[in-house]
């Protein structure tokens, strides 16, 4: 019986799992829909008073609909 118990903990290991990798990208999902847009007037005008954007990338994301 010992052997189920040790499956029950790895089957219930893995949900987790899934289930905060699925979570996990519903909320990248949600936090792309909420971005404000801005549009190209508003890009130049703040590059102009705050300099261009540092080209270092951490992580970029599309969104699909």
């Amino acid at each position: 019986m010992k052997i189920d118990a040790i499956d029950e903990v790895k089957l219930k290991n893995i949900i987790k799992d899934a289930v905060r990798d699925v979570l996990e990208e519903e909320m990248i999902k949600l936090r792309l829909l909420f971005a404000p847009y801005i549009s190209d007037e508003e890009q130049r005008e703040l590059e102009e008073n705050y300099r261009q954007p540092s080209k270092d990338v951490a992580r970029t994301l599309t969104l699909e609909e």
